[in-house]
């Protein structure tokens, strides 16, 4: 469910991916080669499966406090918030006579961050990881743990106004930072959905109250005709440059940016904002630059090193990500879709041809590593140079186009 966000166990390896032993060897190699490791966190909802989770099903227990719980009926929803994966927001559990609340999948239900012993447990959480060796934590939708306790109905939307950038997010992070990012020196990153530039000012902030820097989502709205994502069309790249301007010039001196274009949750950017054809290198190399000419700390997703593309897939069967189910079944329609950006980056020649994407030529690293203008290259001079000289990175100057 939800490729993996569902957590069931916070200080457990899924098998899929080995064990704590080889978890314990990736660290150990890792740092003999100047790599740090960052983990993503996801400390606003647990998965139903979680241990936590199955104790709160009993009134009585005092785990029962660890999530959402809100009085209703059958037919009638404690008030009308939406879930980001589309339908309502509120889970009913007919043995207790209660509703959960569920921002995401219904198998994630939200965790009480009101509760100090939720806080006191999570706190233990990113310890253990600090104690095995992880250097950073990215804090997933960490900016939607903080809810408005009277849980109003929004009139006027679809309820994230009562619990995007909430009114004890701030105090809640200050407390983490204070009690365990900076004491066990973790480099942190949040994901924010939906914030703004004022938040972001606030959330990382050079003093370093809270994290150490933000991802912000608005640069990749501009193709999103009244607001609506799920509709193909065309980035409107005026809007693209003011938005950059907005942020480099309002975080600057104030606070620090993580600059990307790609994620798990998002098409690919060359598809998206460049080209799939003839221009597919250049323009995986122009908005490399783009991205490494900014103030910030660049994040570059798996193979957008080497211009990958979207999929193209024809069913939506083929598809394993919970939102493109969901808004599959609601419009009937297929759109741009999380799981676009779930390619395999093959390993070598030998495994491209069962590894191709509906005859889509492959794209490997070894062939991006022989030519100097590849966007591999590029992005490697660019990281290379940013290591070197901090001090361009620090400044923004727009210039007319």
């Amino acid at each position: 469910m939800d490729n993996g966000y569902d957590v069931a166990n916070y200080t457990a390896i899924d098998p899929s991916y080995g064990t704590m032993a080889d978890f314990d060897a990736l660290v150990t190699e890792a740092k003999a080669r100047g790599i740090r490791i960052v983990l993503d966190m996801v400390l606003n909802h647990t998965s139903t499966e979680h241990e936590w989770f199955r104790q709160s099903l009993n009134k009585e227990s005092p785990y029962r406090q660890f999530y959402i719980w809100r009085d209703g009926e059958p037919d009638a929803l404690p008030n009308n918030w939406r879930s980001k994966f589309g339908g309502n927001a509120w889970q009913w559990h007919a043995d207790s006579g209660q509703y959960y609340l569920h921002l995401f999948a219904i198998e994630q239900a939200d965790l009480n961050w009101e509760n100090p012993a939720v806080r006191a447990e999570l706190k233990k959480v990113c310890e253990f990881w600090a104690d095995r060796g992880v250097d950073g934590l990215r804090l997933d939708v960490v900016n939607l743990i903080s809810k408005d306790q009277t849980f109003p109905c929004d009139l006027d939307g679809d309820g994230r106004r009562f619990y995007t950038d909430g009114p004890r997010v701030h105090e809640f992070l200050q407390e983490m930072s204070r009690d365990v990012f900076t004491p066990r020196n973790l480099m942190t990153v949040g994901e924010m959905s939906s914030t703004s530039l004022e938040h972001c000012q606030q959330y990382a902030a050079l003093d370093g109250r809270e994290l150490s820097m933000t991802f912000n989502f608005h640069h990749l709205k501009v193709d999103y005709p009244g607001g609506e994502k799920w509709t193909l069309a065309r980035p409107d790249y005026v809007a693209l440059k003011a938005l950059f301007r907005h942020w480099q010039q309002g975080m600057h001196n104030r606070a620090w940016n993580a600059l990307f274009w790609c994620n798990h949750d998002q098409p690919r950017i060359v598809s998206r904002f460049g080209d799939e054809g003839e221009y597919r290198v250049t323009a995986a190399k122009m908005l490399a630059m783009v991205l490494h000419g900014m103030q910030g700390t660049p994040y570059i997703y798996q193979g957008e090193e080497i211009g990958m593309t979207n999929p193209h897939f024809s069913s939506i069967s083929d598809y394993r990500d919970v939102e493109s189910h969901n808004m599959f079944i609601e419009r009937a329609a297929q759109g741009k879709a999380r799981t676009n950006c779930w390619r395999s980056s093959p390993a070598s020649r030998a495994t491209t041809a069962a590894r191709r994407c509906r005859g889509t030529p492959a794209r490997t690293v070894a062939s991006a590593t022989v030519s100097r203008g590849s966007a591999l290259a590029i992005i490697t001079r660019r990281s290379t140079s940013r290591r070197r000289w901090r001090t361009p990175i620090r400044c923004f100057m727009p210039i007319s186009s």
